[in-house]
């Protein structure tokens, strides 16, 4: 039923908590992850306008290379329980990004958490999850807290 599932992730605790559920679809047919992560673009150009070139390359690159590092743990994980997995670190606006993913990768089913890691920017200007919710033509599992 749930062959291929995408697994958007920003690494924060509820995203953990939504990579359990992934982990059972296991029993309903889940056989292919896609684990993605966005690097918010926003984030960067402002912390660009704050920061020498040298410093923003520099901090770039660690962000990359954390996300690497986080993403490479979860993969290892999920094919330690037989799944089939890819990763895919993207940039850009993260709710666009995941709707762009999900139309290239076709899911069976996106399971996602409600909240992400900066409740202050969900408050204002909505959550990732609840646009993606309003605006993904697939069948999506929203982790709660």
């Amino acid at each position: 039923m749930f062959e291929r599932i995408l697994y958007p992730t920003d690494f924060s605790d509820v995203a953990k908590k939504a990579l359990q559920y992934v982990k059972q679809l296991k029993d309903a047919g889940g056989r292919e992850i896609v684990v993605l992560h966005v690097i918010d673009q926003s984030n960067l150009d402002l912390l660009s306008s704050y920061s020498t070139i040298q410093d923003y390359l520099n901090i770039e690159r660690e962000i990359e290379e954390r996300a690497a590092q986080e993403i490479q743990f979860i993969v290892n994980d999920l094919k330690h329980l037989g799944f089939t997995v890819r990763s895919r670190i993207e940039r850009g606006l993260p709710f666009r990004e995941v709707l762009r993913v999900a139309d290239e990768e076709r899911p069976s089913v996106i399971v996602l958490g409600s909240h992400g890691k900066s409740n202050l920017e969900e408050i204002f200007l909505g959550s990732v999850s609840e646009k993606v919710v309003r605006k993904a033509g697939y069948p999506i599992m929203v982790v709660k807290r």
